[in-house]
């Protein structure tokens, strides 16, 4: 759903200033969550993804991860100039970013008891960084890479899954060539293992990216279901 909840503000930051995507419930929120981008940046995509949550009752802020380089959204062609920029994350600046988009909800008097984090391909892998670094109220990735080797300046997505101290759920894709089946079910092994609660659903006819409505690979009928499953699941954890 596209509306008018969403703006895009800056914020400063030790290493300049960042773009950030708000969307604002049209009542109190009950929750807020942390989007964290795909690979191409805050796309229409992730804009949209924003908007849904605050439709559904959240606040969602999107930082642009991007921000310390000059180019910070790519077309989904784009590798040749996309690959440069992804190859400069570091650990350090994933961690500013989603702390600073913490503080965020954090300024609009967000608990972290009510405070969610989703990501979408890089962003899922991130999200299930943080959900091992910090304790929220839930995270979910959306076929977030990684898992059996890292990328983006992140560790094994295995690593992650067996120090989960937040909530999480997994979503993924058994077409996604770039996300072995063998791996999902590893981390599913893993994460069975964690003190909190977590959830691991795969779907058959989809690729990567299938709930992004502006790639090829989006796959409306796996996009809706992972959709509810994600509200749900920030509705039982957060609200």
């Amino acid at each position: 759903m596209t509306d008018n909840t969403s703006q895009t503000r800056q914020l400063m930051t030790d290493d300049g200033p960042m773009d950030l995507i708000v969307a604002t419930p049209v009542e109190s929120p009950k929750g807020g969550v942390l989007v964290v981008q795909e690979a191409f940046g805050l796309t229409g995509h992730i804009r949209r993804v924003c908007e849904a949550l605050a439709h559904a009752g959240y606040l969602a802020v999107a930082p642009a991860f991007f921000h310390r380089s000059e180019d910070q959204i790519f077309g989904y062609d784009e590798y040749d100039k996309l690959i440069p920029t992804i190859m400069t994350l570091t650990l350090e600046g994933i961690h500013a970013d989603v702390d600073a988009g913490i503080a965020e909800l954090e300024r609009n008097h967000i608990t972290r008891a009510h405070m969610g984090i989703v990501g979408f391909c890089m962003g899922g892998s991130v999200a299930l960084e943080t959900a091992s670094r910090l304790v929220l109220g839930a995270a979910v990735s959306f076929y977030g890479g990684g898992i059996a080797q890292g990328r983006f300046g992140l560790e094994a997505g295995l690593v992650y899954g067996a120090a989960l101290r937040t909530p999480w759920m997994g979503l993924y894709g058994d077409l996604d060539q770039g996300i072995p089946v063998d791996d999902v079910e590893q981390l599913r092994a893993v994460v069975a293992g964690a003190s909190v609660p977590t959830e691991v659903v795969r779907y058959a006819e989809a690729d990567h990216g299938f709930h992004c409505d502006e790639r090829a690979s989006f796959h409306p009928a796996s996009s809706s279901d992972a959709w509810a499953r994600t509200i749900a699941f920030f509705d039982t954890h957060l609200a």
